[in-house]
């Protein structure tokens, strides 16, 4: 999945770089993609998301997926980069009380 490119461990974390649209046709490809990557490297997930242009509400739901994932093994999650729409998306739903948002 291009949109979708596992970067490995840095500073610690398992890093996702994210770019392009990410919409419900592509959630589950993304929620497999990120949960085989963290089955192989079990840690905090950081996603860098710069490059990302687009989500959906099923997207959004795809990333509470995968933080459920993380934190039952008491691992953390965090996103980077958000363009301001997106950013405003995971505000509205005050999903930065539960992930980490910078």
């Amino acid at each position: 999945m291009k949109e979708v490119q596992i970067k490995g461990m840095e500073n610690g974390k398992l890093t996702v770089a994210l770019s392009g649209e990410i919409d419900s046709g592509k959630a589950e490809e993304f929620f497999a993609a990120v949960s085989s990557a963290y089955r192989e490297t079990p840690a905090s997930l950081s996603f860098e998301c710069a490059e990302l242009n687009f989500i959906d509400s099923t997207t959004l739901g795809t990333f509470v997926k995968i933080l459920k994932l993380v934190k039952t093994d008491g691992n953390g999650m965090s996103l980077q980069g958000l363009q301001p729409k997106i950013k405003k998306l995971f505000l509205i739903c005050s999903l930065d009380t539960i992930m980490e948002i910078e």
